[in-house]
């Protein structure tokens, strides 16, 4: 029995392009030729072809394959490692498709990590959004999960939306009275939400980079009366006792 390239293709379930391709890279070997010059391919061709297209179904790369050679029809450690690879994929699609249906179910912006999406519900302003998407980033598990609790109700009151309102040109009265009169509201804070107080410890990349890249965040997203306000703030509340745990913290975005 001898087939054309058309027809062995056809047996097997592929295409005429992909058999010429495993010839080209040497996974299958080219056959003899009729005396008009025609390939006639035989059945171990069409075993062949099957198993490879078979490999390459179940996810196989074609060097992959070729690793194998054409003798061993169980490689039994390739396709444990495979089926660890397709494990491994299978939860990471898992998991996009959780998230995606919580942005979907919340209107939740893109960048914000999934731990964050709930509080898609929560007005924010643009500056205090960016900067909670920066914290993302930043984070170890355990300061997101305390973030993403202070995040469920992040207001400080009436002294908070008059923090948004603050000019970038406020003078120093407006700003000394204002950070003062944020201070007691801050406090408060951190006594609802303690996490607050140590939400670098489990970071990955350490304290000092999270803090040098919160400093940073803040003076790209807020104007210069309300960074001054902050840093103000931070200064009179460790210098008043701190956050009950005498830990001095920059105000949460």
């Amino acid at each position: 029995m001898a087939w054309s390239t058309r027809e062995i293709a056809e047996l097997a379930g592929t295409s005429l392009r992909a058999v010429r391709h495993y010839h080209e890279v040497g996974l299958l070997e080219e056959p003899e030729r009729r005396a008009n010059g025609y390939k006639q391919y035989g059945v171990a061709h069409l075993v062949r072809l099957l198993r490879i297209k078979r490999l390459v179904d179940l996810g196989f790369s074609l060097s992959r394959i070729a690793e194998m050679g054409a003798t061993d029809d169980h490689p039994e450690d390739a396709l444990r490692t495979l089926d660890a690879e397709l494990a491994a994929t299978i939860e990471r699609l898992q998991r996009a498709r959780a998230e995606l249906a919580l942005i979907l179910d919340r209107s939740a912006p893109t960048d914000l990590p999934p731990e964050f999406a709930a509080t898609a519900d929560t007005p924010m302003p643009e500056a205090d959004r960016s900067f909670v998407t920066v914290m993302g980033t930043l984070l170890g598990p355990k300061g997101m999960e305390s973030y993403a609790d202070f995040l469920q109700n992040p207001t400080i009151g009436p002294i908070g939306e008059e923090f948004e309102k603050l000019p970038g040109d406020a003078d120093e009265r407006t700003r000394a009275d204002l950070s003062e009169r944020l201070v007691p509201s801050l406090r408060a804070l951190y006594r609802e939400h303690p996490g607050l107080t140590t939400l670098p410890a489990d970071a990955a990349r350490g304290k000092e980079f999270v803090g040098e890249t919160i400093d940073r965040a803040l003076v790209d997203l807020y104007n210069p009366a309300q960074v001054d306000v902050m840093r103000r703030a931070s200064r009179l509340l460790a210098a008043t006792g701190g956050t009950d745990r005498g830990e001095r913290r920059e105000a949460p975005g």
